[in-house]
């Protein structure tokens, strides 16, 4: 599943990142990788996703965001 059509208020953790290299690297640099806690805080009609991760909100567009894999943590 990707972080765009996760449930609001549900914390995910990050499977894969499959999204183009330079938009990679910089959400790498940010702190988001395989294994990172994200929680979905809100979708926008525009298709914007508002996720926090790591203590800090983002907005994510929606070609991004279909590019975040994630699963539902293990010990939830």
């Amino acid at each position: 599943m990707t972080i765009y059509e996760g449930d609001i208020n549900q914390t995910y953790e990050v499977e894969r990142l499959n999204i183009r290299e330079e938009i990679l690297r910089r959400l790498e640099a940010l702190g988001m990788n395989e294994g990172t806690k994200i929680t979905v805080l809100n979708r926008k009609k525009n298709g914007a996703c508002i996720i926090k991760v790591r203590g800090t909100r983002w907005a994510v567009g929606r070609k991004i965001a279909s590019g975040i894999l994630v699963k539902v943590p293990e010990n939830e």
